[in-house]
């Protein structure tokens, strides 16, 4: 595709920004919709203080879309280091400054265009909910579980399915009117459940995708995540959001390239395992009526990658997310 178009790209900080800083090299018509419900350190501190949506993959968003904005980058970066006050100790000072824009401006999706303005980013970045809410999970036994950090806990039993808590909570109003007029939607890749998914269970954004011309891509997560995909293969993720979208997705984008062997490994005894394609697999995504295209997508370390608490691992390189995306836009058929 030569002209302009309109993209959407879906899930949390980390991942979405990845398709997003691949594909605004293609085009200036882009919006992220960034999942707000977590509860892990700084941003439940943060939440816990204001009573605000989670702002930590947004400030993250944000901070890595900057238009070279050095000083200021680093600054909403920076966490505290105040180890004799407990509530602030580690907190990055971005969340802190999206709190009091809120209090300053009365909405949390106000705050969050005003430090995209601030920041200099051309990206809208847009919160899938201004209300203050949480992701629950229901697990394979019955249990039924409430808030981010208990939801990817690790050694519970497998998740079922995930809900918003608040049933009267509503989708942004601008996230609709961006997927309303996009040409592509991609979901991923990131946390499973409490990323992507933490999205696509507001039934008005997974409609709204239902109904939209756009094609709609996956951009499949390369590893599994402890307490949240344990055991999962490729077909299992694909299946899960196909499911969530109500059957519509078009395409799943998959990586090929290998990481090494001793990486493999240090992963492994984190419990992450790596996924890649074989023909079982792949023939089963076909059977659920999903185009593939496996591509090498990831960006390989030398080492294993640490986020917090959290199992981060590997990402998936910007560029090639990017050309295979437009090789979709271009070649393939919704």
């Amino acid at each position: 595709m030569t002209a302009p178009f309109r993209a959407v790209a879906i899930g949390g900080g980390g991942g979405t920004v990845q398709v997003l800083l691949g594909l605004r090299k293609y085009t200036s018509l882009l919006a992220g919709v960034i999942a707000v419900t977590d509860t892990g350190r700084s941003t439940g501190k943060v939440r816990d203080l204001a009573r605000i949506p989670a702002p930590g993959d947004i400030r993250n968003a944000l901070g890595t879309l900057s238009a070279g904005n050095g000083d200021f980058e680093k600054l909403i970066q920076h966490r505290l280091k105040v180890p004799h006050v407990s509530q602030l100790d580690g907190v990055a000072f971005g969340n802190l400054m999206l709190a009091a824009l809120t209090q300053m401006t009365g909405n949390f999706g106000t705050a969050v265009d005003t430090m995209r303005a601030m920041l200099g980013v051309t990206v809208d970045i847009l919160p899938v909910t201004t209300h203050n809410t949480h992701i629950c999970a229901e697990l394979v036994d019955g249990t039924l579980l409430e808030q981010e950090l208990n939801v990817r806990a690790l050694g519970k039993p497998a998740i079922k399915h995930v809900f918003i808590q608040d049933r009267m909570a509503r989708v942004y109003p601008p996230v609709l009117a961006a997927i309303a007029q996009a040409d592509l939607i991609t979901v991923g890749p990131g946390s499973l459940f409490t990323s992507i998914l933490a999205c696509l269970a507001f039934d008005e954004l997974s409609n709204a995708i239902a109904k939209s011309p756009a094609k709609t891509v996956y951009v499949c997560n390369n590893t599994t995540q402890p307490g949240q995909t344990d055991g999962y293969d490729l077909y299992d993720h694909v299946s899960q959001i196909k499911g969530y979208l109500n059957g519509r997705l078009d395409t799943v984008l998959i990586n090929t390239r290998k990481p090494s062997d001793q990486l493999r490994e240090h992963y492994a005894q984190d419990g992450v395992e790596v996924l890649l394609p074989d023909a079982s697999q792949l023939e089963r995504i076909r059977q659920l009526g999903v185009k593939i295209v496996a591509r090498d997508l990831a960006q390989l370390t030398d080492s294993k990658r640490e986020l917090w608490d959290k199992q981060d691992s590997i990402r998936h390189d910007p560029d090639a997310v990017a050309s295979s995306l437009i090789e979709i836009l271009s070649t393939q058929q919704p």
